[in-house]
């Protein structure tokens, strides 16, 4: 009789600990303090790192991961099947991708905006101060590829200036831009605002009127197969609270 007693009792004790152990799995998609993948445009890069580092301090045992890169890329790799919690675009195309491919949970919000200027390398050595400057012979332009926010908006403003630009490379993320300007392989390129302020005086930065004819707005939001749910929604309310408006603000993003 002991030894049946005894029995029962081990196998009562292992189903209890069974239980827990799968408890604590189950919970983990249901807390902040998880693992998530956030895929970003990359003029977010410093300010969503930042936001990154302050989630991980406010949610013990949370860690983000960031998939940084021009929102047409980023837009593609999830709807052929990239893994994923949270995306954030730099314009709402490709946001709308996501959204017709069924890939998001909810309705995206707006947490953003942003604008272009130019930058040259420091100093202006080559005396551009307008839009229209880009334009003239020997002036050696970079800019985003067509399929990307800022190649969207750099086509709206030459067709609200009538000026044509025939630009040296198109590239595929802002930051690739920036970086080209930077190198001295351009003599000016078409960034964002933020990206300007983030290189400070690396560049030379020239804001230019025709730059309100095309804004681009920002949208962020959980994604339907997120395996955590939980924290990346806490990560989204982290961006678009105070404290990440603040963070980003700093950076020269504008309001949505």
């Amino acid at each position: 009789m002991r030894s049946i007693l005894a029995i029962a009792a081990t196998l009562s004790a292992v189903a209890l600990v069974a239980a827990c152990s799968s408890s604590q799995t189950d919970s983990s998609s249901t807390s902040a303090g998880a693992p998530i993948t956030v895929f970003a445009a990359a003029s977010l890069t410093a300010t969503f790192t930042e936001l990154g580092a302050r989630f991980e301090r406010e949610n013990p045992g949370a860690t983000v991961a960031f998939n940084f890169a021009g929102s047409s890329d980023l837009a593609t790799q999830l709807t052929q099947g990239a893994p994923a919690d949270v995306f954030a675009s730099a314009d709402v195309n490709n946001m709308t991708k996501a959204v017709d491919a069924g890939l998001v949970a909810g309705e995206p919000v707006n947490f953003a905006t942003n604008s272009l200027t130019i930058v040259t390398q420091p100093g202006n050595p080559t005396g551009i101060t307008t839009f229209a400057d880009l334009a003239k012979p020997g002036t050696q332009v970079v800019v985003c590829a067509p399929q990307v926010p800022c190649g969207a908006a750099t086509e709206k403003v030459e067709r609200a200036t009538g000026v044509t630009l025939t630009p040296v490379s198109e590239e595929s993320a802002v930051t690739d831009v920036l970086g080209k300007v930077t190198s001295g392989q351009a003599d000016a390129g078409l960034v964002y605002v933020t990206d300007a302020v983030g290189a400070r005086d690396d560049v030379t930065a020239i804001p230019f009127p025709e730059a309100g004819d095309a804004v681009n707005t920002y949208p962020i939001t959980v994604l339907e197969d997120s395996p955590n749910p939980v924290a990346a929604q806490t990560f989204v309310n982290l961006v678009t609270g105070p404290a990440g408006q603040e963070a980003l603000a700093a950076a020269g993003f504008a309001a949505p």
